[in-house]
């Protein structure tokens, strides 16, 4: 870095310690999902569901109810979707009932409610309005309050928590023009001077970034005398001299969503606006979305719950060829996979949830999953939703009730999901994260064997230990419970769907998962991390036996706590076999793949081989750069921050 204010060059490898160091090193609690791609098949850890304290479930339930009455007399959807912005009216009412502070403890003026009921309460107000749901849970699942509960001084917690819980909103800001999920070229600094930080730099995608009163910063310190440096964080006031909201972007979904560009010109910052210490920005950030990911599988489960409400009205109503559509094969078969998905999205979510609350189980690939097969799989819901409906999904709602039908979203569902699959790590990059999360234990014994930069000697030592643990590990993988006719029986009770076969082919299928990842990492060695494809697959086949041991515990959870015990279990059962389907296509495609052609074909893209083929058309793109230039110094355009009071 010639410079402070020099973007960074850094080579792949470098690129890739960064994100190392940022991790999570260690294992301090067991994990259900580590153990899955491992081999072993932890259900004690997972069942008997793990449930709320009563005092939990009575404060959550006071402050749902209490919400549910503002989403319906307060919140106007159609109105949002129309002009684009969530009326302050809207804001200021959730400020007043405490929704801003659901996450805060209680003795900071928050409502200090669990993970459990913090994502029912996004469901809820997502359903009505993602935006909504959008706005709430940026501002507390990554926003300020859940860094400085994990990092914040006492001191730092009780100047900002209580404004964070009744009247201030919170962004977050990391990406940046032309740094997304590789922060290792992250531009911003914040360069020491006195008692305070200097920050130069702009930041692109700053959701709640154009209504923030306060904002986490990450901002690249540089290395000096008495300083440390690297990627750190910062709560940064919003209203600060040279802090300049230049843009509000527009999307084709979440239209209300208050997203923007924002630029630091030499900001001044106290270093007691510092959260953690210098170069614990990122680690801080990982941390962070560990349970923060939760909060989009938790409306990606609340869109599940409304496709099926609207398939199961429209199907039963709507007739083709003598009978309601819902009864021809090939549209209940949508509706099938809507509502077993549905069941599945809402047992992973309450159980990753639960565990997170409880603390006993470290869930860091468990968020992972959740935010990773439910955005994938309401997406996929809302598709099938729209070809259920027809012409009507693709039809707007305003333009169903202008020729007097009901005015169903559909559609604009379709596109608010659409985003969960990109920001909060994308699917590719949580492939990746979950996939060097489940290979962590063979790194550990024999990352050193396929480390280029390691000595002869450091070699021959990984080797010998690596001997040790493969020697009492793979044995381990022939044979277990799940080829035992008589395994899980619990979960077969008399006049219910049988469970257990379904809990028996989990525990064989974890076996053969980490057999095939033994045999890739033994094929592939150092050259594993670039396999994307096949990582992918087996990251995607973790998600699947992951939900069904989810959806068989909620359903026998269901069966002896609620009176439709019997009806989880068949959607349990529903799941379970369709999943199973998506399961052996995965494990076919691990090794009967064109990957190695794919790989041609992008390099004779990019080459211009096949620029032939993109003739007969035009580019209606307008002119401008790929990608803006933020460069660091005063702004030139009007300043769009607009709090809300």
């Amino acid at each position: 870095m010639s410079g402070p204010h020099h973007k960074p060059k850094v080579s792949e490898r470098e690129a890739r310690q960064v994100a190392e160091a940022a991790r999570e090193q260690d294992w301090r609690k067991p994990s259900f999902a580590k153990e899955l791609f491992l081999g072993r098949f932890r259900l004690d850890l997972i069942h008997p569901h793990p449930m709320p304290a009563t005092e939990h479930v009575q404060r959550g339930e006071e402050f749902l109810a209490k919400l549910r009455d503002f989403c319906e007399t307060k919140i106007d959807g159609a109105l949002i979707e129309r002009e684009a912005r969530i009326p302050d009216a809207v804001i200021d009412g959730l400020k007043e009932i405490g929704a801003l502070g659901m996450k805060i403890d209680t003795k900071y003026g928050g409502l200090g409610l669990t993970q459990v009921y913090y994502n029912k309460a996004l469901a809820l107000a997502g359903s009505v309005s993602p935006a909504v749901g959008a706005l709430l849970s940026a501002h507390q699942s990554i926003g300020l309050p859940q860094p400085l509960k994990l990092f914040g001084t006492p001191e730092q917690k009780e100047t900002y928590l209580p404004r964070l819980a009744r009247t201030d909103i919170s962004a977050f800001l990391l990406t940046e023009p032309d740094v997304g999920s590789d922060p290792a070229r992250l531009a911003t600094t914040a360069v020491p001077d006195g008692d305070d930080y200097v920050i130069d730099g702009v930041k692109l995608w700053t959701t709640n970034g154009v209504v923030a009163d306060l904002m986490v910063v990450m901002a690249r310190v540089p290395k000096s005398e008495g300083h440390k440096g690297g990627i750190t964080a910062f709560v940064v006031e919003a209203g600060s001299e040279g802090v300049t909201v230049e843009n509000r972007n527009s999307f084709m979904g979440l239209r209300g969503l208050e997203n923007g560009v924002t630029r630091f010109h030499r900001v001044r910052v106290p270093a007691a606006n510092r959260i953690g210490p210098e170069g614990a920005g990122l680690k801080i950030a990982l941390t962070t979305l560990n349970t923060g990911r939760l909060s989009l599988p938790a409306m990606c489960a609340g869109a599940g719950k409304w496709c099926l409400k609207i398939a199961r009205e429209w199907s039963a109503v709507r007739e083709q060829w003598g009978k309601p559509v819902a009864r021809h094969e090939a549209v209940g078969a949508k509706i099938s996979f809507i509502a077993a998905t549905t069941f599945a999205l809402e047992a992973v979510l309450d159980l990753s949830s639960q565990m997170a609350d409880e603390d006993r189980n470290d869930i860091r690939i468990e968020a992972a999953l959740a935010k990773l097969y439910g955005s994938e799989m309401a997406w996929l819901m809302a598709d099938e939703l729209v070809q259920i409906r027809g012409g009507r999904g693709y039809e707007t709602a305003d333009s169903l009730a202008a020729r007097g039908e009901r005015a169903v979203p559909a559609e604009q569902l379709l596109r608010d999901l659409r985003i969960n699959r990109i920001f909060e790590g994308s699917t590719e990059i949580m492939h990746l994260l979950i996939a060097r999360e489940a290979v962590d234990a063979h790194l550990a014994v024999a990352g050193d064997i396929i480390d280029p930069d390691k000595s002869l000697g450091d070699k021959a030592r990984a080797g010998a230990q690596a001997g040790v643990f493969y020697a009492r590990w793979l044995p381990r993988l022939v044979a277990g419970p799940g080829q035992l006719p008589r395994a899980y029986a619990d979960f077969h009770p008399a006049g219910h769907a049988d469970l257990s076969t379904h809990l028996r082919y989990v525990e064989r299928t974890s076996r053969k998962l980490a057999r095939s990842t033994f045999y890739a990492m033994s094929r592939w060695q150092g050259r594993m991390e670039t396999k994307q494809g096949f990582l992918g697959r087996i990251v995607d086949i973790g998600a699947e036996l992951f939900a069904m041991s989810a959806a068989c515990v909620r359903a026998e959870l269901l069966r002896t706590t609620e009176p439709h015990g019997r009806e989880a279990y068949q959607l349990a059962d529903a799941f379970c076999r369709q999943s199973r389907i998506r399961v052996e296509e995965l494990f076919g495609r691990l090794w009967n793949n064109t990957d190695d052609l794919d790989r041609k074909v992008v390099k004779g893209v990019l080459a211009g081989t096949y620029t032939w083929l993109e003739d007969g058309i035009l580019d209606p793109s307008g002119d401008g750069p790929w990608i803006a230039d933020a460069t660091p110094g005063p702004s030139a355009r009007e300043n769009v921050h607009r709090p809300i009071r």
